[in-house]
């Protein structure tokens, strides 16, 4: 039984710590070298890039998986985190998720998520997304998450509702695609609006 001051056995700090990035499905992990391949094929793919991309442009796979790489360095005390996603049954590689500027005094990070095109609409997502928050607000000590997506995109928009996020405005016509310009979305998750909803 918690304490208003916290634990008080190693039990409950260890049952913290094992449940912290996983959930009955998938795990959240290190990112290795063979994770930013698969990655590299999924931001290169055109027909997958035009939902996470400004503007399509394929890219060499050299300086992608650096960059993902420097997404998943996991700095002690920098406010950055970077996992990737994992089946918990299979072990296979399904995802990558990233808080980002999360330091002091504001504590307040965006959230990117990217999930292979083969495990898209089965729920991995909305599961990396409330194990994330979970993690930024449980672990880093933030304040508020939030993230930008495309108006154009419902599925990736009620995903992170499900998971907690309200949307907070829209930035009219900042995507160009197709010769026509495209609203993005803002929306955002407090840690108070987190722990209420834990229960």
């Amino acid at each position: 039984m918690e304490t208003s001051q916290g634990w008080n056995s190693i039990d409950q700090a260890q049952q913290y710590g094992e449940n912290l990035l996983r959930d009955a499905v998938i795990d959240l992990r290190e990112s290795e070298q063979e994770d930013f391949a698969h990655m590299a094929g999924w931001w290169n793919d055109p027909a997958w890039a035009v939902l996470q991309q400004r503007t399509i442009k394929p890219r060499p796979e050299a300086p992608l998986a650096e960059m993902f790489a420097q997404w998943s360095h996991n700095i002690p005390y920098s406010g950055d985190a970077g996992f990737s996603i994992f089946e918990r049954g299979t072990g296979t590689f399904i995802g990558h998720i990233t808080l980002h500027g999360g330091v002091l005094p504001h504590r307040a990070a965006e959230l990117a998520v990217m999930i292979g095109p083969d495990f898209v609409g089965q729920g991995f997502g909305t599961r990396a997304i409330k194990l994330m928050t979970g993690y930024g607000f449980r672990e880093l000590g933030l304040h508020r998450i939030s993230l930008c997506v495309a108006a154009f995109n419902p599925r990736a928009i009620r995903s992170y509702e499900e998971a907690g996020f309200t949307l907070e405005g829209r930035q009219r016509e900042v995507y160009f695609h197709n010769g026509q310009f495209h609203d993005q979305v803002l929306l955002s998750l407090l840690s108070h609006e987190y722990f209420a909803r834990q229960g």
